[in-house]
């Protein structure tokens, strides 16, 4: 890209949840913005951290530790948390729009998922910006 991306006016470019849109790249890393609504499913990256910044509204990330027990991280905008590679998450929001670094190609339902991707849950690695 050769030119700045303006994250409002991307964000306002796209209403779906969930469906994360690919404003540049830097390395072999995407940034990816999306909105969010709802429950996403549990799932794991076995291979890499998962950033999250969110940018409006609340993003709730629920964390399940090896030995089944759970917590949540609640995020508001201008906060930053990091999923350690390996550990089982489940992304909810009751709205709101966040930024993540992932390397290119990662899927957003991770490498293994538990149960159905609920219908509104894009399992993708990323759209264009367009």
């Amino acid at each position: 890209m050769d030119q700045p991306v303006n994250l409002s006016q991307a964000l306002a470019s796209f209403d779906a949840v969930y469906s994360p849109r690919i404003v540049t790249r830097v390395n072999d890393y995407d940034v990816r913005i999306a909105h969010t609504r709802g429950e996403h499913v549990w799932h794991v990256h076995h291979d890499t951290d998962e950033f999250f910044l969110a940018l409006d509204g609340q993003f709730d990330v629920a964390l399940r530790d090896a030995d089944g027990t759970e917590r949540t991280v609640t995020l508001h905008a201008g906060d930053v948390f990091v999923v350690p590679k390996g550990t089982e998450h489940k992304p909810s929001s009751p709205g709101g729009a966040i930024l993540m670094f992932e390397p290119t190609g990662t899927s957003t339902t991770g490498d293994q998922h538990e149960g159905a991707v609920p219908d509104h849950v894009d399992s993708t690695t990323g759209h264009p910006l367009s």
